[in-house]
């Protein structure tokens, strides 16, 4: 399984749980990728949310994955991706539109 290094992808986990994460380094040929910033889905009272995937350590770190334990690589869905980048980085990203003059 290959990926492609600084792109945003969902992985589905053997476990059920879904995670979103940053790839950052494809160390496949081990077993592992690195991710960075991994948040995993959570129901709330909205709907679905983003919640740290990681606990006990810094949840800004860059984690080891174990390639075994993905079920599914997808990319992730735009609207999403934004979400993943603004609770990430803190910086609102605005929507895109067309200025008629």
């Amino acid at each position: 399984m290959k990926f492609t290094i600084g792109t945003v992808v969902t992985l589905k986990l053997n476990s059920g749980e879904e995670l979103i994460a940053k790839v950052v380094g494809d160390t496949d040929m081990n077993g592992f990728i690195t991710v960075e910033e991994p948040v995993s889905i959570a129901p709330g009272p909205q709907g679905l949310g983003l919640v740290p995937s990681v606990f006990t350590a810094d949840p800004k770190g860059k984690f080891m994955l174990n390639t075994k334990s993905i079920s599914i690589v997808a990319a992730t869905d735009d609207n999403v991706k934004l979400k993943y980048l603004e609770a990430t980085t803190g910086l609102k990203i605005p929507d895109k539109k067309i200025i008629l003059g």
